[in-house]
């Protein structure tokens, strides 16, 4: 193991309870990207980090997994505490030189925070990002206004705090302390090293509370750009007794002939969806002369373009989709078609429309020959 590299560790074994509810708050999304993929990508994308290790609560393989998609990370089980979680990290590491500890509720990091850190270990074994503190400090009991605190000599610890790592993973295996420590640098000085303070930056701001979340996205989404993107398909009628439209089995008199299931609805959203990120269109990911899309199940498709728009950082504002058709009869199966869609691209179903319409016994569709369908997709992705 190369004793020279500089590895990123961070800590994200918490089960986000005072978030309440859901899923733990390092795997929520801002503007579409899971918060720890947020965190590893800033580390991994810094040109002196040389790899990224996550320490997970128990149970969040499947989690982290679909968080970060194919990113090169390595990750091991975390502690009952932060400071168990850690010391678990870095005995899985194993090795390096230095280490930075980040918490992965810390997702937005500045790269020039990362170079004023590991320039800071040339002169001590720890450094950490500070802020000063610049609001009125005061004690109060019980909500009663007591005395100011002087704010000299006061600064807000951050993260990622760097060390040098034999020095920093002693120190934990040496913790005597009576309390835990609330961060790697109390664990660092109680073992006797210096750590320096570096400049912080505000947009490393944790997100804890609710309105954290909310201030976040509101932040990306000023740097979002809308797109829009347009969806058309046409099946025709054969033999059978149903057909399958926006993931319902449909009792009909025919059948949709297609290579796939043929579900003309869906498929018209999934190139709606395509459009938005430029992508080709259903045909290009999933031609009609692979065998394996024999019989498919069209929600597949669906959910490959909204995985396609979520890997670029998109959010999925709304999709409409028109179905054109003389028969079967779309009305009695529209709040359950939205709520199909709405599953299949985990939306709230508010953000989904279906509508149906005839061409008054005009062309193909009046016919009855066959079905069409048109949709179109809005989303927000970030600005190239």
């Amino acid at each position: 193991m190369d004793k020279d590299r500089i590895v990123a560790l961070i800590v994200a074994a918490g089960s986000g309870a005072r978030m309440g509810g859901g899923i733990p708050k390092q795997y929520r999304k801002v503007a579409g990207v899971p918060v720890i993929a947020r965190a590893v990508d800033a580390l991994a994308s810094h040109p002196a980090i040389d790899a990224v290790h996550v320490v997970i609560g128990a149970g969040q393989e499947a989690l982290l997994a679909e968080a970060l998609g194919n990113r090169a990370v390595t990750s091991s089980p975390g502690g009952a505490s932060r400071r168990d979680s850690v010391r678990a990290g870095l005995e899985a590491i194993g090795a390096a030189k230095h280490v930075l500890i980040h918490d992965a509720a810390r997702p937005f990091l500045p790269a020039a925070v990362v170079d004023r850190l590991l320039g800071a270990l040339d002169a001590a074994e720890g450094a950490i990002p500070t802020l000063p503190v610049v609001d009125t400090l005061v004690r109060a009991d019980g909500g009663t206004l007591g005395d100011t605190i002087s704010r000299d000599g006061l600064a807000r610890v951050q993260t990622p705090q760097a060390f040098g790592f034999d020095a920093i993973l002693a120190a934990h295996r040496d913790w005597r302390g009576d309390a835990e420590p609330t961060d790697d640098a109390q664990v660092a000085r109680g073992a006797g090293h210096t750590v320096l303070a570096v400049p912080g930056d505000a947009m490393l701001e944790k997100l804890t509370h609710e309105a954290d979340f909310a201030a976040a996205e509101a932040r990306l989404g000023a740097v979002m750009t809308s797109r829009t993107g347009m969806g058309n398909d046409v099946h025709a009628f054969a033999e059978g007794d149903h057909v399958m439209l926006c993931g319902l089995k449909i009792p009909h008199t025919q059948a949709l002939a297609g290579h796939s299931d043929a579900d003309v609805g869906l498929h018209a959203i999934t190139d709606a969806l395509l459009g938005t990120i430029a992508d080709g269109d259903i045909g290009s990911h999933f031609p009609p002369s692979d065998p394996r899309w024999k019989g498919a199940d069209s929600g597949t498709f669906l959910q490959h373009a909204a995985s396609l728009v979520e890997a670029k950082g998109g959010i999925i504002d709304h999709v409409d989709l028109t179905i054109i058709c003389e028969a079967p009869k779309v009305g009695p199966h529209r709040q359950a078609m939205r709520e199909r869609i709405a599953e299949l691209l985990t939306l709230p179903i508010g953000r989904v429309s279906v509508k149906a319409t005839t061409t008054e016994q005009l062309g193909f569709t009046g016919r009855r020959e066959g079905m069409a369908a048109q949709a179109v997709a809005s989303v927000r992705l970030p600005e190239e």
